[in-house]
């Protein structure tokens, strides 16, 4: 793997790789004494005001250290980690020429990241690296989306010319292009879940691995979706960790963790750790998001309840007088006419009529008066809703158990798209009434709070005391900051996620305000720690969405279709597992059956058309996979390598 940078990303894009991955990584960047590119500095007064706060919350807990079991989750701290057992190799250079890249090995490269902060830069080397190498796996880092669309399928392209006796389908030197905001914002909307943003995200699912000891000898087992590994015995001691790698497929005692054991050999490893996978849900109230449709709006959201009450006792009123008519003497359908007459004050007076035919008169003139407020407020309410379709939403008063959102920028707009199609309450805040998300914010109707979140009753107006979590995702660390602290001070316990850019920084951010509030949870992520296992992952391949490091071997979690794969086409949840190498997750089973020729001919259904994906439990182990199915795996390198390898059957070979 070869990685080319700039900033943090590049180091920390190079350290996922090395440390989660386990691949040999050559790291180009201009100066390996610079890992950080320099940033231009905030302003001086906002800088100073959040020092100052920082200073102030430093000096109350200078003499605290944090709990040892929360070093481990700090986000942007880089002194715990571990010295890999082989140096990274890293060259110097300016930018990635072509003899950069011939240094670099590209020509034997499986794979190349271009993460430099300059669009054109990156754009240049991956137009020299395919020429250098056309069978190499592209990565490239680009804030312009649209770009990077026909930037894919020009490398694809000529990847695609480079080769023409390979079959499209079955390459390998794809390009992925990823953007800061695309792949930080899925983590943080996992921290305002979950709390922790090692959480894999697929097909509507929210997955996290966890550590479970031993369950004692009566008691039941806590729920779990499956044990995708049995620990080795001696994995928490520090010389079985520092020790010997094991050998792949090793099973027994001390020798090693078993990787996706089948049900018989998770529940007989008495007295060993196991990692079991689960589902994360938001703990707080949930509602279900509004589909916005162009079609007008219904009753309901034109006028108010008490208004629709009103009108409702006219309409009974008018009904109870044309009965009163026909009770009179007249015919129904006379007797209604009679009654809309008087209702509507045409003149036509009852001289010489009855005395019940004049009086149900003047009582229909009474209630056509009443009517005529009740006209004028249901145009004014009807004009009031229009106009308001176009502007921002209030925090409502009972709202409890939301997520406030700082920001509304490039990730701020992802952040909260992502959160609304999990149905998360949330209250945004911007200072910039032109900001991206603002537009977004009111077509979703999300309630927003405008002003500068450093102002006294901003966070207030945002419901802040009665909220769950906090995401500051401004642009600026010292307003992340400086939010955090005072939303802790109105609510302690409160749940913080800061989104910071500088990595010794967070790493000191965590430390005081952990500190400080030990029972609430802190998060405090750089920009390049969240953005690095994204980068990786595509740069293993394009179906990989995560791994989870198991002791010194990994899970790779993987996206595929069933179509083509002989390994899963046809055949039972049952069958596809393969203990050590391969199992099943869930099955997404939204695309429906006629869309399966739509899929041969290489159009894809719409994302926001597939449902959540089905767990293997909901489904059963007796579940046939079709070839619309698309499933989610964990398996091992060697599981999943051996799938993948296997040459799709075609249906034009099978005519053949």
């Amino acid at each position: 793997m070869v990685v080319c940078g700039d900033d943090a990303l590049a180091h920390r894009l190079a350290a996922e790789l090395k440390d989660v991955y386990r691949e040999r990584v050559t790291l180009v960047v201009p100066s390996a004494r610079e890992p950080h590119r320099p940033r231009i500095p905030p302003p001086a007064r906002a800088l100073g005001r959040a020092t100052a706060l920082l200073g102030r919350v430093s000096a109350a807990v200078a003499r605290t250290s944090p709990p040892a079991n929360d070093a481990m989750a700090s986000a942007g701290a880089d002194d715990g980690d571990e010295t890999p057992e082989e140096p990274l190799r890293i060259l110097e250079a300016a930018e990635a020429d072509d003899a950069a890249l011939t240094a670099a090995g590209i020509a034997e490269a499986g794979a190349l990241a271009l993460v430099y902060d300059d669009d054109e830069l990156n754009i240049h080397a991956a137009l020299r690296a395919r020429r250098l190498n056309p069978r190499l796996r592209l990565v490239i880092r680009l804030y312009n989306r649209k770009l990077g669309q026909h930037l894919e399928a020009l490398l694809d392209q000529a990847a695609t010319v480079a080769s023409p006796g390979e079959d499209a389908g079955s390459a390998d030197a794809f390009t992925t292009v990823l953007s800061d905001a695309d792949t930080v914002a899925p983590a943080l909307a996992a921290t305002a879940v979950a709390g922790t943003s090692k959480v894999i995200e697929a097909d509507g699912l929210l997955l996290r691995a966890v550590e479970r000891p031993p369950v004692p000898p009566g008691q039941p087992a806590a729920p779990g979706l499956c044990t995708l590994a049995v620990l080795s015995a001696s994995a928490t001691d520090p010389a079985a960790v520092n020790g010997p790698v094991p050998a792949p497929g090793s099973a027994a005692g001390d020798e090693g963790p078993v990787l996706l054991p089948d049900d018989g050999t998770a529940a007989a490893a008495d007295g060993r750790n196991t990692i079991v996978l689960e589902t994360v849900s938001y703990p707080g109230r949930t509602v279900r998001p509004r589909l916005l449709r162009g079609r007008g709006a219904p009753l309901a959201s034109l006028f108010s309840r008490r208004l629709r009450w009103s009108l409702a006792g006219v309409v009974g009123a008018v009904l109870a007088l044309a009965v009163a008519s026909t009770l009179a003497g007249e015919k129904p359908l006379h007797a209604a006419y009679l009654t809309l007459l008087d209702l509507f004050a045409i003149d036509d007076p009852a001289i010489g009529e009855s005395t019940p035919r004049k009086i149900i008169q003047l009582l229909s003139g009474l209630t056509g008066m009443l009517l005529l407020p009740v006209l004028v407020a249901a145009a004014f309410e009807g004009l009031g809703t229009f106009r308001s379709a176009s502007a921002l939403r209030r925090p409502p008063r009972g709202l409890s158990g939301h997520v406030v959102l700082l920001g509304l920028g490039k990730v701020g707009t992802r952040v909260l798209t992502r959160l609304h199609e999990l149905g998360i309450p949330v209250v945004c805040i911007e200072a910039d009434p032109e900001a991206r998300g603002i537009a977004l914010a009111r077509r979703l109707r999300v309630p927003t709070v405008l002003g500068d979140v450093t102002d006294e009753g901003v966070l207030e107006a945002a419901k802040v005391d009665r909220a769950h979590t906090l995401l500051a995702l401004t642009s600026e660390d010292t307003t992340n900051l400086e939010a955090a602290l005072y939303a802790r001070s109105v609510k302690p316990r409160l749940r913080v996620t800061l989104r910071l850019f500088d990595d010794r920084f967070a790493s000191v951010v965590y430390r005081t305000l952990r500190a400080a509030h030990p029972h609430a949870l802190t998060r405090s992520r750089s920009t390049s720690f969240l953005a690095a296992p994204a980068f990786a992952g595509a740069m293993m391949g394009r179906q990989i969405l995560g791994a989870i490091p198991v002791e010194r071997r990994v899970l790779l979690v993987a996206r595929v279709e069933v179509r083509g794969h002989a390994a899963l086409e046809g055949r039972t949840v049952a069958e596809v597992l393969r203990p050590g190498r391969l199992r099943v997750l869930a099955v997404d089973t939204s695309a429906p059956a006629e869309a399966e020729a739509d899929a041969a001919a290489g159009a894809p259904q719409p994302a926001a058309e597939r449902e959540r994906a089905h767990l293997v439990h909901e489904l059963g182990d007796g579940y046939v996979l079709r070839p619309q199915d698309r499933v989610l795996l964990a398996a091992t390198r060697e599981g999943l390598g051996d799938l993948l390898a296997r040459r799709p059957r075609r249906a034009d070979a099978r005519q053949g």
